[in-house]
């Protein structure tokens, strides 16, 4: 079962990415070790396999 949108961007807060905005449904995440990732969706929808990917890989790089 996929993830929800919610679940990505709460994920993102707890390994301390700043939300800096979007336009419409796009909210740019950055951290100030340097990633930067862009999710998009309503926050009720189910995450796609490509956005639950991007957002571990960002998670991962952070924590190195």
């Amino acid at each position: 079962m996929p993830k929800k949108i919610r679940e990505l961007i709460r994920e993102l807060d707890k390994a301390g990415f700043v939300n800096r905005g979007g336009k419409g449904s796009h909210r740019n995440y950055t951290h100030a070790c340097g990633p930067k990732i862009t999710v998009s969706g309503n926050p009720a929808h189910d995450a796609k396999p490509y956005q639950e990917r991007d957002v571990a890989r960002a998670i991962r790089e952070v924590r190195k």
